[in-house]
C-alpha cells in the first residue's frame, strides 16, 4: 500500500499493472515526458448551479500516445480535490478492472498487466472539498510486441529451490547485442557467491555460480532490460526482480550398474532405493541434471521423444505415470513405475531412457520408494547419473549447465 502526498500525484493503477508483473512493485515513473498531455474533458457531478469546478486531473500519457512502455506506467495528478479512484481496462482484453485508488489516497498493486500491442484506459475519479466528484479518462498504446523484447525467468519469484538450480533466462527474441544485455542483468547471494553467465544460442542466458549454491541462501534476479538494445530494431521493455530461497542440500546419486539410487541430504546419506535405468539400447544419460519440473501424475508417450513402432504409433503410451520428476528437456524423467514387477527394481535395466522407482497406479500409496523422493525432492534439487552405457547429458538440455567445465563457462559470458 502506498500513500498518496497533499497533492495528490501518484503512480495510478496501470502503473501499478505495467510495472506489477514485471518488477513485482509499484514505482513512480512519468512516461515519455515530450507526449502531449491529454485533453481534459472533466465531467462534473453536483448541486445544479454550482460554481465551475477547478479541479484538474492529468493522465500522462494521453491523448492517444503510442509506443508507450509497459514499464514505466502512467501517471495521474489532481490538483483542487482528492483522488478516490483510478481503474485501467485494458483492451482488446475486455473491460476487466484491475486496480483502483481508495478513498484515503492509496493505491493497490494490481493483478494483472496489460500486455505489449494493446490499448489500456485510464479513468480517473476525484472529489473536491464540497463533495462534487470530477473524472478524467484517458488512452494510450504500448509499445509494439514485434518491435521488443523480454526474458522469462526461471525459478519463479518467490520459489525455494534446490542447491542446483542455475538462473535461467530465455528471451522471446534472438539477442545480438549480448553484452548490452547481459551487463543489464545482475545475481545476488547472500552467501556471496558469485554468478556468472554462459549464452547457450541467441535466446537463452543462464547464470550460476562455480559450484552448487550455499544451502540457506538467497538470491535476487534483477533485469534492467528496459530501453536496452538487443538486437536491430529490438529494444528492451522489462524491469523484473526475482527472488528465490536455496533450501537443503540433496543430491541423488544414481549409479546404473549397481541399479540403485542413493540419496544425500547435507552431506549424509539417508537413503537407497532400487531402482530400473535404461536399457542397453536406450541407455540413459550420464551427468549432473537438476530436477526442472514435478508432476504428481502426467501422459508419457514413445513418440514425443522419438519411440515408435514400425507402425508409427507410440512405442510406448501410459496415460497416467505417477511422481515424475523431469531432468532434461529431451523427456528423461524420474518417476514412479506402477507396470513393472517389483523383481525388476535393483535387478534389471528396462527403460527407454528414464529412472524408475516402484510405485503403485494412481500414486497413492506414501510408503512407496517414487512417493517417499517425490515428496522429499524440490526443484533444483541435483540428480548424478553414473556408469551408464549412454553419453554426458548436453549442458542446454534442460538444467544440464554443472556438466560445463568451469574456463568454458565463463568463455561463454557477454560481459
Amino acid at each position: 500500500m502506498r500513500k498518496f502526498p497533499p497533492v495528490l500525484r501518484a503512480v495510478t493503477a496501470a502503473a501499478a499493472v505495467l510495472t506489477g508483473a514485471m518488477t513485482g512493485h509499484v514505482a513512480a515513473a512519468a512516461v515519455q515526458p515530450a507526449m502531449p498531455a491529454p485533453e481534459h474533458n472533466v465531467a462534473v457531478t453536483g448541486s445544479v448551479g454550482a460554481p465551475a469546478s477547478a479541479a484538474k486531473i492529468t493522465i500522462m500519457p494521453g491523448g492517444g500516445a503510442a509506443g508507450t512502455s509497459i514499464t514505466k506506467g502512467a501517471e495521474v495528478s489532481v490538483s483542487g480535490a482528492k483522488l478516490t479512484s483510478v481503474v485501467l481496462t485494458s483492451l482488446p482484453s475486455g473491460t476487466h478492472s484491475v486496480g483502483t485508488a481508495s478513498p484515503g489516497g492509496t493505491l493497490r498493486d494490481a493483478d494483472t498487466a496489460p500486455a505489449r500491442g494493446t490499448a489500456p484506459t485510464v479513468k480517473a475519479t476525484a472529489e473536491e472539498a464540497r463533495g462534487r466528484t470530477v473524472a478524467e479518462a484517458a488512452s494510450f498504446a504500448t509499445v509494439d510486441a514485434g518491435h521488443s523484447f523480454i526474458g522469462s525467468v526461471t525459478p519463479k519469484d518467490g520459489s525455494r529451490v534446490g542447491v542446483g538450480m542455475p538462473v535461467s533466462i530465455t528471451f522471446d527474441k534472438p539477442i545480438t547485442d549480448k553484452e548490452a544485455v547481459q551487463s543489464h542483468i545482475t545475481v545476488v547471494s547472500s552467501s556471496g557467491q558469485r554468478a556468472v553467465g554462459h549464452w547457450f544460442g541467441a535466446s537463452r542466458l543462464d547464470l550460476r555460480p562455480r559450484t552448487y549454491w550455499k544451502p540457506g541462501s538467497d538470491i535476487t534476479v534483477r533485469l534492467a532490460l528496459d530501453g536496452v538494445r538487443g538486437a536491430k530494431g529490438i529494444t528492451g521493455v522489462q524491469n523484473k526482480t526475482v527472488r528465490f530461497h536455496v533450501g537443503r542440500s540433496q543430491i541423488s546419486v544414481v549409479d546404473v550398474r549397481r541399479k540403485t539410487m542413493t540419496v544425500i541430504r547435507d552431506g549424509k546419506r539417508i537413503k537407497t532405493l532400487p531402482l530400473s535405468a535404461g536399457a542397453a539400447a536406450t541407455p540413459t544419460y550420464n551427468g549432473q541434471m537438476v530436477i526442472s519440473q514435478k508432476e504428481q501424475q502426467m501422459r508419457m508417450r514413445g513418440d514425443t521423444v522419438g519411440f515408435t513402432d514400425k507402425d508409427g504409433k507410440p512405442a510406448y503410451d501410459i496415460p497416467d505415470v505417477p511422481h515424475a520428476l523431469r531432468l532434461s528437456t529431451s523427456g528423461t524423467f524420474l518417476h514412479g513405475n506402477y507396470w513393472a514387477d517389483k523383481r525388476v527394481f535393483g535387478s534389471a535395466n528396462t527403460s527407454h531412457g528414464c529412472i524408475g522407482l516402484n510405485d503403485v497406479q494412481g500414486g497413492k500409496d506414501p510408503s512407496t520408494p517414487a512417493a517417499w523422493f517425490f515428496d522429499q525432492s524440490l526443484i533444483g534439487d541435483v540428480v548424478i547419473v553414473k556408469n551408464s552405457g549412454g553419453t554426458t547429458i548436453k549442458p542446454d538440455n534442460g538444467l544440464g549447465d554443472w556438466n560445463m567445465p568451469w574456463n568454458t563457462w565463463k568463455a561463454g559470458s557477454a560481459a
